[in-house]
């Protein structure tokens, strides 16, 4: 097998038939199986695959992080030195000097009772024998090396005090306090927005130009492997099935599997004939500035399944902190049988309209019409009548799933409260909605634990079909699954929605997943709607700036369109910033 370094060239990392295994009920279970692979000074090396892959364990072992259940075998050396069987005060040596690690969320793997600044301060002091003012000074050149906007402010602030941007950046520079030789990236944009995620690969691109530091990239999105990797490793089960440059995997994948996972990813605008460069390309060069005339959007009235007309939603109460405006004066409808995708930034109110309308949050101002009810005037028991007509499909299946409960009761629950069915007929009712969502019936004597995320989230969507409802709100419900899991997800709200026939407003912050699924587009921007209008003229053709914005930084899975992409977008921000 080839890898990714020319025989004779020093490797910063060299992994040789690497294997590691875990021990439940006295049995050894292969997590990655003899894997061989090396990166050179300045080169990014993306090892790609599913949940359950490989990936992580693999890199966990390069650092030695692995539960004491965990067995490794083979060789893992960094400049020449063996990392298999090093002493734990080595590692530690290691680790932050030699090797560093950004994590997939940053919030979890920043300290939230310490000021980032703090935290900073303490890994460099803990390798190094600099003074307080030293390290302090160091810390601050860091954080302006990452480019956060203030650098002295975000140094005092807590990590909740920060933008989840802000807060990647600021584990950035912790991992680059002594300047390792190599940094191990954990699906470091996945939690992240696409402006902020393509604001965070460029910078991942930057200072490896700066520091020649070695970059092992850990993730499942191919459209960031196309923008940042020189070397692609791709692994299934445990083994790699295939590796070799960037622009080979992607213009002649050799493996099955490598095909099937590219065919998996969505594509905006893979099923128009326009190509969205020119698209964008042509905008800039007529007007990027011209004034935003939101698109009408012709409605049947008195038909609308979902209405918001001049819809303002506060939250807090009027006093000495004030209250804080999430949505202002809102106006769309969705028509039955139709899929609209809601998308914006993290914060842009996105997921504030999606509470107000299976009445979880009140409206300030406006109308609100849901299945012919009037939310305006909000009441616990208009909200108890409703919630029989609409469903919520949500982001994390793990965590909206009871986990004592088998997930046949959890589909049958609210057919049970709504006094729909019990008994046999209620047995029947699970067993239809399971085999609707492709799970076998066998299945519903299984807990939530026993499940993949795929399998999962179909539960989720089971159970909020199950009373057969007019609109479905479906909240980021593919952003935590695997490509290939979530084509899967995507074709079976398809089929059951032209089956069914219900609304679906599908939230989202990926327009590739949008563009594969909605009919219409509406794009949210702190609060106010910027545009919307059919999905053609919103991907296709899009006026207001901000949606250009969020177009041009969606990473596409080709290396060579991603690389004029990357400039296009480049081209906008210089014009919007000179406007």
């Amino acid at each position: 097998m080839t890898t990714s370094t020319e025989a004779g060239t020093q490797s910063v990392l060299e992994l040789n038939g690497l294997s590691v295994d875990f021990a439940v009920d006295g049995v050894w279970n292969p997590a990655a199986i003899d894997l061989n692979y090396r990166i050179r000074p300045g080169e990014i090396v993306a090892v790609v695959g599913e949940s359950g892959s490989g990936k992580s364990a693999s890199s966990m072992a390069i650092l030695d992080l692995l539960p004491k259940s965990a067995r490794i075998r083979g060789s893992v050396t960094l400049n020449g030195e063996e990392l298999v069987g090093a002493s734990p005060r080595r590692m530690r040596e290691l680790r932050g000097s030699a090797i560093a690690a950004i994590f997939q969320e940053p919030m979890t793997a920043l300290n939230p009772v310490l000021t980032i600044g703090s935290q900073i301060v303490e890994a460099i002091r803990t390798h190094t024998d600099q003074s307080p003012s030293g390290a302090k000074q160091r810390a601050i050149e860091l954080l302006t090396l990452v480019e956060l906007p203030d650098p002295e402010k975000a140094f005092n602030s807590y990590p909740h005090q920060l933008s989840g941007g802000q807060r990647q950046r600021a584990m950035i520079a912790q991992a680059l306090v002594l300047d390792p030789q190599l940094l191990i990236a954990d699906e470091p944009t996945t939690a992240l927005d696409v402006t902020v995620q393509a604001e965070i690969l460029e910078l991942i691109r930057s200072l490896r130009d700066k520091l020649q530091s070695a970059v092992l990239l850990i993730t499942h999105d191919m459209g960031v492997v196309a923008d940042l990797a020189d070397w692609i490793v791709v692994m299934q089960q445990g083994r790699i099935v295939e590796q070799g440059e960037v622009l080979q995997i992607f213009q002649d994948p050799q493996h099955p599997y490598t095909r099937a996972l590219l065919a998996a990813v969505p594509h905006l605008g893979g099923d128009s004939e326009v190509d969205l460069s020119e698209s964008l390309e042509r905008v800039v060069e007529d007007r990027v500035h011209e004034a935003v005339h939101t698109e009408a959007v012709a409605v049947t009235p008195g038909t609308a399944v979902l209405s918001f007309e001049d819809v303002s939603i506060e939250y807090g109460r009027a006093g000495k902190l004030g209250t804080f405006k999430a949505v202002d004066s809102v106006s769309f409808e969705i028509n039955p049988g139709e899929i609209v995708g809601l998308v914006g930034e993290s914060g842009s109110g996105k997921s504030t309209i999606g509470r107000a309308a299976i009445g979880l949050q009140p409206v300030s101002a406006g109308r609100l019409d849901v299945a012919g009810t009037d939310l305006s005037k909000w009441s616990r028991k208009t909200v108890r009548e409703l919630r029989n007509r609409v469903g919520i499909v949500f982001q994390d299946p793990s965590s909206s799933l009871n986990p004592r409960l088998p997930i046949g009761e959890s589909i049958g629950e609210p057919l049970l409260l709504a006094g729909e069915a019990k008994g046999a007929a209620l047995d029947r009712r699970v067993e239809a909605l399971l085999d609707s969502v492709n799970l076998p019936v066998a299945y519903r004597n299984r807990f939530p634990h026993e499940l993949s995320g795929g399998q999962k989230q179909r539960v989720g969507i089971a159970r909020a079909l199950s009373l057969k409802p007019e609109l479905l709100i479906a909240d980021e419900p593919t952003s935590a699954l695997d490509v290939s899991v979530q084509a899967k997800v995507l074709e079976l709200l398809r089929d059951l929605q032209a089956e069914m026939g219900f609304a679906c407003l599908f939230i989202s912050h990926d327009l590739a997943v949008v563009d594969a699924l909605a009919d219409r587009v509406i794009v949210l921007h702190r609060g106010k709607i910027a545009e919307q209008g059919t999905r053609n003229q919103i991907l296709r053709a899009p006026k207001d700036p901000y949606t250009q914005r969020l177009i041009a930084a969606i990473p596409v899975p080709d290396p060579i369109e991603q690389r004029s992409r990357r400039e296009l977008r480049q081209r906008i921000l210089q014009d919007t910033e000179g406007a």
